[in-house]
């Protein structure tokens, strides 16, 4: 039937451009190449401020977003400048890119999402245990009074930092080390946020949360479900609800070893 005949050609139609959005990435995130344009002419700035406000329009209505403090940072965090340049043409997809040494940058609605659970203020203090490129600690830095971060990455804690710098975050000091220990010195935290899976939740960041302070981990083995939890601390209980699944990269160091 001629119906028919249609509905076949457009499912084989679909199948092929997903794979081929797969493939495109797969390349990507080797470094081997790049999608064609890409690179060939940079978009200028009106252009990203414009994919930027659309962006988080889909956002706001795709991902349940009501805080209004987390929309406007969304709105005022130059993601492109947290990716490689060859990926900047994509920056303001929903997607998570590439970011080297086998990382890579969240989904902007997963930067949203996680912020907006953390639900802090300008008074409070943010630790972040994988700073990554920079970039969810500029959306924090933007809502909270001081956000603290920490990465394992050597080139990447230098190159996050640099960025961060010439934006001119002052209130985001980053550190290279093994976030699975927090960061006592500075502790208590008003709000701890983990971009980076663990298999079970590392007793240390529990113990450097502030009283009332929230804590927002994805947890669980990398070929298996991870959900992402939000803790809550409540005098000496942790209140904890698990909220939606995701895929994260693994936490490294010392995470390995406790598994």
């Amino acid at each position: 039937m001629p119906g028919r005949r249609v509905i076949y050609i457009g499912i084989a139609l679909a199948v092929i451009a997903t794979l081929g959005a797969v493939v495109a990435i797969t390349v990507l995130s080797e470094g081997s190449g790049m999608l064609p344009g890409i690179g060939a002419t940079p978009p200028d700035d009106d252009t990203l401020a414009d994919r930027r406000s659309r962006l988080v329009r889909g956002l706001r209505a795709s991902h349940d977003l009501t805080s209004s403090s987390v929309l406007e940072a969304m709105e005022k965090t130059p993601r492109h400048r947290f990716v490689p340049p060859r990926l900047r043409e994509m920056a303001y997809e929903d997607r998570p890119l590439p970011i080297g040494s086998g990382q890579t940058i969240s989904a902007p609605g997963v930067v949203a999402m996680m912020t907006q659970l953390l639900d802090v203020s300008k008074d409070e203090t943010v630790l972040e245990v994988g700073t990554g490129c920079g970039y969810q600690a500029a959306v924090l830095a933007d809502i909270a009074q001081h956000v603290y971060t920490i990465e394992i990455v050597p080139e990447l804690a230098e190159s996050a930092e640099a960025t961060l710098n010439e934006l001119g975050y002052d209130n985001v000091t980053v550190r290279c080390g093994d976030g699975y220990a927090g960061w006592p010195e500075q502790a208590p935290f008003d709000g701890i946020i983990v971009t980076c899976a663990p298999e079970a939740v590392p007793q240390p960041l529990c113990d450097q949360l502030a009283e009332g302070g929230r804590l927002v981990i994805p947890v669980g083995p990398q070929r298996a479900t991870q959900w992402l939890y939000l803790l809550e601390k409540r005098g000496d209980q942790l209140i904890e609800t698990r909220s939606v699944p995701v895929q994260f990269v693994p936490m490294t160091g010392r995470a390995e070893d406790v598994q």
